[in-house]
Order: structure tokens, then sequence, then C-alpha cells
């Protein structure tokens, strides 16, 4: 049988500019496609305007732009399919595999993870109280491929670990959105960071409810900064200097554990690409989290 053209995706949230950390996912994602002969694809996850300053979605596309990373498609904004997530609740809500849920946090956390509301018994929404939607996952012992890491397990508790599909605010979440978004666009091939490896199992228990096989995986380790944490916009991870992408792809590369040759640096960004292009090693990419101080 044969296997269908490999599409990937960037994804990031429009929380601030792109850093180095995200550079460096997106490049490996971008090489991953590139290397697999595929498409290669940028969504934008602008799902909580709360958090989202109105020119990070900007700053965000002009920083991929300016490191030679362009999408082979339009990039896709995850404001504009709010219908398409609604439609998903309802199918699932349908079908028994989701619920409404009026618990706080507080209260979940008070009584162990279990609903003291009793929520997936099938507790109906009513105007009075706000409510959240959750999926009902199953008692699962999960095992899945990880195209670096290998061969991994994770337990699935239900009604413990069940995710938030929609906010009591309002708001799509991100566990449903990105699978939803995954499916109608094809995606077979996730590469982001392994920040996000412990939900993969629930995420997957999303897919093959919605009718879809979920995508094969590849989590690329984290970089951390001088305090053990995670390169971020919440920790303050400082903005990309779009102003010297072959020096920051190089690094980026550097990162990746596929040893550039330190006068990359100073070429164009298209030599860099093609370089990289070239020499791709994914078996070289470090298995672990590290410290990584990088100029940008």
């Amino acid at each position: 049988m044969e296997q269908p053209r490999y599409r990937g995706r960037f994804a990031p949230s429009p929380t601030g500019p792109l850093h180095f950390g995200s550079l460096v996912t997106a490049l490996a994602s971008w090489l991953e496609a590139r290397a697999a002969g595929g498409d290669w694809l940028v969504r934008i996850e602008d799902l909580d305007p709360l958090r989202e300053p109105p020119e990070a979605t900007g700053q965000i596309l002009h920083s991929l732009e300016r490191h030679g990373l362009q999408p082979d498609e339009p990039v896709r904004y995850q404001s504009q399919r709010h219908a398409a997530y609604q439609a998903a609740i309802d199918q699932l809500l349908g079908r028994g595999k989701a619920y409404y849920c009026r618990c706080s946090r507080k209260q979940l956390k008070a009584s162990g993870g279990y609903h003291p509301a009793h929520c997936r018994q099938g507790t109906p929404a009513t105007g009075d109280t706000p409510c959240a939607v959750r999926f009902a996952l199953h008692n699962e012992q999960s095992h899945w491929h990880d195209e670096l890491l290998g061969w991994q397990h994770q337990a699935v508790h239900e009604e413990l670990d069940d995710p938030v599909l929609l906010r009591k605010e309002g708001f799509f979440a991100y566990q449903l959105a990105v699978v939803v978004d995954d499916i109608d666009q094809a995606i077979t091939h996730v590469v982001r960071g392994s920040d996000l490896l412990p939900m993969t199992a629930q995420q997957q228990q999303i897919y093959r409810a919605l009718g879809a096989e979920p995508p094969h995986w590849l989590h690329v380790p984290v970089l951390l900064n001088d305090k053990g944490q995670k390169l971020s916009k919440q920790t303050h991870a400082p903005a990309l200097n779009d102003n010297r992408p072959a020096a920051n792809l190089t690094a980026a590369l550097s990162a990746l554990g596929q040893q550039p040759p330190a006068s990359l640096a100073n070429e164009s960004v298209a030599c860099v690409l093609a370089w990289a292009q070239a020499h791709w090693q994914r078996q070289h990419i470090p298995l672990t989290s590290r410290q990584y101080t990088h100029d940008v």
C-alpha cells in the first residue's frame, strides 16, 4: 500500500515573538519535511486573545520569513476555525465521548481529580453556571513509537486525566484544536518539543474518537536557560535577532547535533539551509534536554 505524502507543520502560539527554542523546533520540522520530499505548513494557534499581543503573529511570521522557513501552503489561523472546533465538540458530545463539566480546578484538586458534580455521568449544560467541555478518556496503557526517542509508554486514567476541549470562558482548548486541524490538513508527521510528550496518549484518543489515526511523532528535547528552565516566552527567552538569520540557523543546527562548520554563520540563509538539507541526520539530535546559551 502506498504511503501518504509526508505533511508536517509548525504551530506556534502568538504570545510573543519567536525565540531560539522555537526556531530549533521549527527548523527540525522543516528539515524532516524536506528530507521526506513532503510539505511543511505553518499554523498560528491564536486561540487565547487574552494572552496574545496584537503584534505577535506578524513578528513570528516575519522571523520565519527572514530565516528562510516558508510554508508550502497559506498560513492557517485557528481564530478562523471556531465553527470546525464546535462541530467536533458537538460530534463528541453526541457520541458520549465528551461531557459538560462545571467543576473548578480547586474542586478537582480537593477531590483528587474526581468530579464532585459527577460530570461524566451526563450533567446537562445550563445557563446559570459556566461549563467547560471535557473529553472522556478511557483507561489505557498507551504505547507508541517516537521517531527520535523510540518506544514510549503512558498510562491514561479516565476522569482523572480528562482534558478540557472548551474552557468555561468560551475559548477552545489546544487539545481539541490541534487534533481537528491536524486531521483537516492531513498532517502525517508531527515534530514538536518534548514538553508536549506527556499529552500524546490523550491526544491519540481524541484523534481516534474523531475517526482518524494519529500522526507519527518526533519529540525534540527542549532547550533550557541558565536556570534550568525551558526556553519559552514565560521564562523570558529573548526574541530572535532577525538581522542575523544565518548565524541563528547555524546555532540551531548545532543545538540539533548537526555539527555545522562555524563559517556557515557568515554565509547566506540559502547556503545554510542547503547545507542543512544535504547533511541532515535525525539520529544526531540529542535525546535529552540541556542548557544552551545562544546570542540571538
